[in-house]
């Protein structure tokens, strides 16, 4: 049952996706507030499918922790669904990605429209400047910086590997940075064909005020995103052992 539901739930999200990056290409022409109000209902639909097609149920815990304005956050990534569902939780994001990215049909030329933070890892030094200049723009206008530590999707319990430029922003930018937490991985795994059905969790913890030493902020976020996702992770492998033995 659960191959044949990820079967389904797969060919709809990814023809969906396709259909609505196809439907947003006027908004090109439109006020940016425009293309967000799109990608908001993208993800709204999303969270529809994953709850009627695959059983994945999507809760956001924490919302309070959220402060007004222009934000750093700082996300665990372990899915695919951890880049949209932040539109469902933020006022305005927006992401930092990598340039090759842009350069892709449709997604780049939205992710432009959009301003997006396009990075060039292979840049180093200079790419830091870059992303601290485009982030400083976009803070400017109130928006919310997200960006993902660990730089790629990481599978749930695996060993962090944070990377400087989170805390080479944090210090740049002088204003709270907010700690997220989640569990997405386990529902739905990077670069597999199977999504488990269950509850799913975003947890957005208490905000990191700025002006920490460099090396206490780094300590704090990674300690708190990594204590609370691996508290998420068992929380997700509890319940789905209830399931199991509820059905046996």
């Amino acid at each position: 049952m659960i191959f044949l539901r990820s079967l389904l739930f797969n060919l709809v999200y990814y023809i969906n996706i396709v259909l609505w990056m196809i439907c947003a290409l006027p908004s090109l022409l439109l006020p940016r507030g425009a293309l967000l109000r799109i990608v908001r209902a993208w993800a709204r639909v999303n969270f529809f499918l994953m709850r009627t097609l695959a059983g994945i149920t999507c809760e956001i815990r924490g919302r309070e922790n959220v402060p007004p304005g222009g934000v750093l956050v700082a996300a665990k990534h372990q899915s695919v669904w951890d880049t949209f569902a932040m539109f469902l939780v933020f006022d305005d994001p927006s992401y930092v990605l990598k340039r090759e990215l842009m350069w892709l049909p449709l997604f780049g030329w939205l992710a432009a429209k959009a301003e997006m933070i396009a990075v060039d890892r292979g840049a180093r030094s200079k790419a830091m400047k870059q992303m601290h200049a485009d982030g400083a723009a976009q803070l400017a206008k109130g928006r919310q910086i997200i960006i993902f530590p660990e730089g790629t999707r990481r599978p749930p319990g695996a060993e962090p590997a944070y990377k400087f430029g989170v805390v080479y922003l944090y210090n740049e930018f002088g204003v709270p940075c907010v700690p997220i937490a989640l569990n997405s991985g386990y529902f739905w795994p990077r670069r597999q064909f199977i999504r488990r059905p269950g509850n799913l969790v975003m947890e957005i913890l208490p905000p990191i005020p700025p002006g920490l030493d460099k090396t206490v902020f780094f300590d704090r976020l990674q300690t708190g995103i990594e204590a609370a996702s691996d508290r998420l992770l068992v929380e997700a492998q509890g319940h789905a052992r209830q399931e199991q033995t509820r059905i046996a």
